[in-house]
């Protein structure tokens, strides 16, 4: 009976050997060499000079949404461009409506001016 679970052992070992040796490897060959640049703390793209709890500014946070958001929606594409030939005329009619609302937000943010960093 053990010898039917000794496939599931072994690919439960090596998935640890091989998710802690680099690691282990790493922190027992890699170099230790920390000065004050290196040990300083950076988050954000801003410099840590007041309490943890600032505020950020809005924007900063509507273009990281905004980037996704497209990110994602270009992702569909991918998949739409491999199928196109399966899918025909309706799938083709079908995505350029998709676009077509994409184009509409996008042009919608950019006349309000949610793209614009001061």
């Amino acid at each position: 009976m053990l010898a039917q679970y000794f496939p599931i052992l072994l690919f439960v070992l090596v998935g640890l050997a091989v998710g802690v040796v680099p690691v282990a490897l790493g922190w027992l060959l890699g170099p230790n060499r920390p000065d004050p640049e290196k040990l300083s703390p950076y988050e954000c793209g801003f410099e840590a000079f007041e309490d943890a709890r600032m505020k950020f500014d809005v924007r900063y946070y509507l273009v990281a949404i905004l980037f996704i958001l497209f990110d994602l929606e270009i992702a569909f594409l991918f998949p739409w461009a491999v199928a196109l030939k399966e899918i025909g005329l309706y799938g083709f009619v079908s995505m350029m409506v998709f676009l077509g609302i994409l184009v509409v937000g996008f042009i919608y943010e950019w006349m309000k001016g949610a793209l614009e960093w001061e």
